[in-house]
């Protein structure tokens, strides 16, 4: 499965994955009006591979940016491939150095009647200050820290390895965000109170299945759902992905349809805890008003107004640390009751 190689990225710190422009402009598409007038930054983004750059840059205009800002750590391992440029003299990226770019307009500097890729590039090789160096490009370094202090909106894929730690910082500065996470992040106690609190939501584009990612030609790729495009670029397949964000978005307000009736027989109540177990979040019963277990993936559906989150089985301090049902342990069970009608 994809998922042990992620398990391995996780201890190697190879979690270097790329998204796929697809995916964010799926995504994107729900949260232009919280973009026009704002700086965004993408720091965990190599702006010669990453397409949250090619993305905001292609669309600065479009978005009404105020500025763009995209950073890169010491030693990025993809080859450049989207933008080749000259940085102090040498065709290229700049040895592998961390820099910063930061774009405050995109202009038709070609000529050719259209703002586009091509334009950035022709910014980016004739304009000096445009480009800079970092120390290292960590999120964490304190010149990194400084930049995330001037941005309104942070959108990048970080490490998943460092999610836990990546999201606190953004909580610590107050931060507007949108970032790709594994959903059994939402589980972590850094997380799930952010959740609870609505600080917290999962994006709608992705809701199931796995998503695609380039990734360094030294990566492993002996899982099934891995290997090379047609070009030669390495990619794995990812299963549990998800976009967590603090951007509101209309589909959050959608409340679920529920279709189904509550019995004693269909929904068992747990061995350790007062409450009944739905096994899919499509069999939620319209008609119980008490304590519900769920999968996590009813956060995908998860609706504020229709929906209290009480808590996990680690919040809720569950004997055992999970739920069981006639001796069998449940895996991941949020526990959620419906909010009353006048509420």
């Amino acid at each position: 499965m994809a998922n042990n190689d992620l398990n391995s990225a996780r201890k190697a710190r190879k979690d270097e994955f790329y998204t796929q422009l697809a995916d964010i402009e799926r995504e994107l598409q729900y949260y232009w009006p919280h973009f026009r007038g704002k700086v965004v930054l993408c720091n965990c983004d190599d702006p010669y591979e990453s397409n949250f750059f090619k993305y905001f840059a292609m669309r600065f205009n479009q978005l009404g940016l105020k500025k763009l800002i995209c950073t890169c750590y010491n030693g990025s391992p993809v080859q450049g491939k989207e933008l080749v440029i000259r940085f102090n003299g040498y065709d290229g990226e700049p040895s592998k150095q961390a820099f910063k770019v930061e774009i405050t307009e995109v202009k038709d500097l070609n000529g050719d009647g259209a703002v586009d890729l091509s334009d950035v590039q022709y910014l980016l090789q004739n304009d000096k200050n445009i480009l800079s160096l970092l120390k290292t490009g960590d999120f964490r370094d304190p010149e990194c820290e400084e930049l995330l202090r001037q941005a309104d909106v942070v959108v990048t894929n970080p490490p998943f390895s460092l999610l836990r730690e990546y999201l606190a910082q953004l909580v610590k500065h107050d931060k507007k965000f949108l970032i790709i996470g594994n959903i059994n992040a939402v589980t972590y106690k850094e997380v799930f109170p952010l959740i609870t609190s609505n600080r917290l939501w999962l994006g709608p584009s992705i809701t199931s299945g796995d998503r695609k990612f380039r990734v360094p030609k030294d990566y492993p790729l002996h899982a099934a759902g891995c290997g090379y495009d047609s070009d030669g670029t390495p990619y794995i397949r990812v299963k549990g992905v998800r976009w967590f964000t603090n951007l509101d978005h209309k589909k959050r307000h959608e409340p679920l349809d529920l279709v189904c009736h509550y019995s004693a027989e269909e929904y068992p109540v747990y061995d350790n805890y007062d409450a009944i177990e739905v096994s899919k979040v499509q069999d939620i019963p319209c008609d119980y008003d008490g304590v519900m277990g769920v999968p996590i993936t009813f956060l995908d559906k998860y609706c504020p107004e229709q929906f209290v989150i009480v808590g996990n089985e680690y919040s809720l301090a569950i004997p055992k640390g999970r739920v069981y049902v006639k001796g069998k342990r449940l895996y991941g069970r949020i526990l959620i009751r419906k909010k009353p009608l006048d509420l």
